[in-house]
């Protein structure tokens, strides 16, 4: 199959049925050879946020085939969704990727939005495009210091976690009282309005964030060690990714400038300048750099909002209660730090969703793990895992 990514329907139909969790892996590979075993990997690892089981198969040390097992975080979300009024189901999105929550958020209360035809304030959609930016940053730097762990470099994790990101928490802090699961989109704008002082002081962490990036370089990216574990390890291709339906970072590193801020625009990402990262041989390596290079990029787009931000209502004329989109649905999708996340709801015009489903990045990126696995030793496949960047509340939602 091979996703249309010109089509929101298209990039949607992931192959499911990649992922299989329950008995009879042994089913799925070839017949086990005397010299050949199969080898678990989990259900806990320390490269993945959640838990994962991979069955590995082998032979010594030279892995021949994978399959995850995942379901050990499935919560129900989808089906949640049809118990809860529409308001009330934003704080749930917030679980599934929890690195990246704003964006979880607003790809939801867009979703709603079209089908009300709801117009989204000016101010609500700059401070959306500032706060939707900051947690990409934030994310990245989760994964550029869990990703250097992976590798033996534990510094980076001690800057990228402890120091940079924490600024981007206290200014979530300052503004809706949360640090990780922050429910504050709202459908038809966000909660709370900036806090006196609240811009000067992303200012401040944009500009400190710039500086950093070299800094990261010198400790972690361009380390012989480093790339000597990622360059030419786990190569997806261009055809591969495409035929998965990756989307996101992991696409971008195998070479294709797509990106839904671009692609398809929404809120108001078309009034911005900034570029696409891409790779080139779709390796460990490249995947990291084009994370890195975002982070420059979202800093690009921050600097332009934090200056242009207008002032104005945070708020469209939506109803705070007994909320009743009309019958019909509606999908929306969002350029996630993990790729494309898509929110598709059916109505019955009732209080709560009659259908709600996730496009979740991270379970298509994941699929293409037992593709990219094969051939590279059962010491590659931390660097490897590592690299497609997973959240496994978003995978078993």
């Amino acid at each position: 199959m091979t996703a249309d990514l010109k089509s929101p329907a298209g990039i949607m139909n992931a192959p499911a049925d990649s992922l299989v969790s329950g008995p009879s892996f042994e089913t799925r590979m070839e017949k086990i050879s005397d010299h050949e075993m199969l080898l678990n990997m989990g259900p806990q690892h320390p490269s993945t946020h959640g838990v994962l089981r991979v069955v590995l198969k082998v032979n010594g040390e030279v892995v021949l085939g994978a399959v995850p097992d995942v379901g050990y975080l499935h919560r129900g979300v989808e089906k949640l969704a049809e118990n809860r009024n529409y308001q009330q189901f934003i704080i749930l999105t917030d679980r599934d990727d929890y690195l990246c929550a704003m964006m979880n958020n607003w790809g939801y209360c867009l979703a709603v939005e079209r089908l009300m035809k709801v117009e989204v304030p000016q101010r609500a959609e700059y401070i959306r495009v500032i706060v939707g930016e900051l947690n990409r940053i934030a994310s990245h730097l989760v994964f550029i210091g869990t990703f250097g762990i992976d590798m033996g470099a534990f510094t980076p994790f001690l800057y990228a976690f402890g120091r940079e990101r924490e600024i981007v928490l206290d200014l979530y802090e300052k503004l809706c009282g949360a640090r990780i699961t922050y429910n504050y989109v709202r459908i038809g704008g966000v909660s709370h309005d900036l806090a006196e002082g609240w811009i000067d002081q992303a200012k401040k962490f944009v500009a400190h964030m710039k500086g950093c990036l070299k800094e990261y370089d010198d400790l972690l990216s361009y380390n012989p060690i480093f790339m000597d574990r990622t360059k030419g390890v786990g190569v997806l291709t261009r055809e591969k990714a495409l035929s998965y339906g990756v989307a996101g970072p992991n696409l971008r590193a195998s070479g294709v400038a797509s990106d839904l801020r671009k692609l398809d625009p929404y809120g108001i990402y078309s009034k911005f300048e900034f570029d696409i990262p891409t790779g080139e041989r779709g390796d460990c390596f490249d995947r990291y750099m084009v994370r890195r290079n975002e982070i420059e990029q979202s800093c690009r787009i921050l600097e332009q909002a934090l200056e242009n931000v207008p002032s104005g209502d945070i708020l469209g004329k939506v109803a705070k209660f007994n909320l009743r989109p009309p019958a019909g649905e509606s999908y929306s999708q969002v350029e996630g730090a993990r790729g494309w996340l898509g929110y598709y709801i059916v109505s019955d015009g009732g209080v709560a969703p009659y259908r709600l489903h996730v496009r979740a990045p991270s379970f298509i990126n994941l699929a293409v793990l037992q593709e990219i696995l094969k051939g590279w030793k059962v010491a590659d496949v931390v660097a490897i895992l590592g690299s497609i960047d997973i959240v496994l509340g978003e995978v078993d939602r």
